[in-house]
């Protein structure tokens, strides 16, 4: 039993895990596009620069919140979807959903999109969970509701301690080609403190590069809308 709730966990390295389960790594290629996700906001200072940036490019990407924070900073959640991103679903608290029951992950999941719903009006169609890491629970509840499972297929390792701009900006465009679904943050609230920064300052950088390789940013799909109550 053990074994079946861990299955999916190597997705987040393996392409062929994740295909049979489902979890996207990539989107779908010829198009020329590539999509930036953003991890664990809104953030008070990191999702206003992250923002500032992405209008700066004319650039849309998608953000992967974590409901907690959204209820701290609902305003700034309304505003990543009124800016035209895509509001996904990176659960209510940041656990590693390996340790977590099935119960008890589904009350976490369905907390986040309330949250999410309540500040923007906005019903999430993506899930990744907090550091990529799937259970079969997770991966269960994710079909169950018809969420599409995203992880990464580059990212720029912008949480760590070593990380800089520069160190960001060319891990997160290394080889970057049609279909790349690229992994930042940010947010430093799971991180090393002050992250966020370094990944502001690289991302004009990133975002430049993808230029120049003739590829244009999309979101990973369209947030669907939601009622308010």
């Amino acid at each position: 039993m053990r074994a079946l709730w861990c299955l999916p966990a190597p997705a987040v390295a393996f392409d062929r895990v994740a295909r049979a389960f489902g979890i996207e790594r990539r989107l779908p290629g010829g198009r020329g596009e590539v999509a930036l996700t953003f991890d664990d906001g809104p953030h008070a200072q990191g999702t206003p620069a992250v923002l500032a940036a992405l209008a700066a490019a004319d650039a849309r990407a998608t953000f992967f919140l974590v409901g907690e924070q959204v209820e701290r900073e609902p305003a700034l959640a309304a505003e990543i979807a009124a800016a035209g991103h895509e509001v996904a679903l990176h659960g209510y608290r940041h656990l590693l959903l390996l340790r977590r029951r099935a119960r008890e992950l589904a009350d976490d999941l369905e907390r986040g999109v309330a949250a999410i719903g309540a500040a923007t009006g906005l019903a999430p169609a993506c899930y990744r969970p907090p550091y990529g890491v799937f259970s079969g629970a997770g991966v269960e509840l994710a079909r169950r509701h018809g969420w599409r499972s995203v992880l990464w297929s580059q990212w720029g390792r912008d949480w760590t301690r070593t990380a800089t701009a520069a160190s960001i900006a060319r891990l997160a465009t290394r080889d970057l080609r049609d279909g790349d679904i690229v992994l930042l943050h940010d947010a430093d609230h799971y991180s090393v403190r002050g992250s966020w920064q370094r990944t502001a300052a690289a991302l004009p950088r990133i975002l430049e590069t993808i230029g120049e390789r003739g590829l244009a940013c999309a979101r990973l799909t369209e947030s669907r809308a939601q009622a308010r109550r």
